[in-house]
């Protein structure tokens, strides 16, 4: 029996962590984009070379760690986001094609990788299946502002260097929209779950 590839996508609070968690307690092997990508720029020599030749030693404070706050800003405020995600997206992909392999040595029937950045250049080859997780704005909103206890301006700004996930429906092979409760999230989720191993187990092995 093969293992399945899925994306999981959406915005900022769309609840697309939430539903990678109760894969995970059904058995699959996720990988969350963001925090592979801190754990390598804070532990990937090469990587570590190359955002200090590219934003310099402040990038890292003198222990060795990252310096988020001041990468942030650089970022963030300066519009230095893609240079930031073209240094590090290529070590991201590496590493995940490496855990996938791993994850299939294992016997793992889905493996599946939580990014928001997963459509940025179209639909991804490496996937067999994308979901897509969607919340109307002001639930998302509130979402990450109970969640980081930061302003609503905040948050409206995170969410606007983001995609138009909207947009990026017909990408996509199942949309779990997540407008109401956590239980119903969950609920939703666990049902996708045994859905793609349903229909696609047969097509991917």
């Amino acid at each position: 029996m093969g293992m399945i590839k899925v994306g999981v996508t959406g915005g900022i609070g769309s609840g697309k962590s939430t539903v990678c968690h109760v894969w995970e307690e059904l058995g699959a092997f996720v990988v969350y984009a963001d925090e592979l990508a801190k754990k390598l720029m804070a532990e990937d020599e090469q990587l570590k070379k190359q955002i200090i030749s590219s934003f310099g030693k402040e990038s890292y404070h003198a222990d060795g760690s990252l310096n988020r706050a001041f990468l942030a800003r650089e970022a963030f405020q300066k519009g230095r986001t893609e240079r930031l995600n073209r240094i590090v997206h290529p070590a991201v992909s590496l590493k995940v094609e490496e855990l996938a392999e791993y994850a299939e040595s294992q016997g793992v029937q889905l493996f599946a990788e939580e990014a928001a950045l997963l459509l940025k250049k179209g639909r991804p080859e490496f996937f067999d299946v994308i979901v897509l997780v969607t919340a109307d704005a002001e639930k998302r909103i509130q979402r990450v502002q109970n969640r980081d206890n930061i302003s609503t301006d905040e948050v409206v700004s995170r969410m606007e260097h983001q995609q138009n996930f909207e947009e990026l429906i017909s990408l996509c092979d199942y949309v779990i929209h997540n407008n109401t409760t956590l239980d119903d999230l969950q609920e939703k989720a666990a049902e996708l779950y045994q859905k793609i191993l349903r229909v696609h187990i047969s097509q991917y092995t």
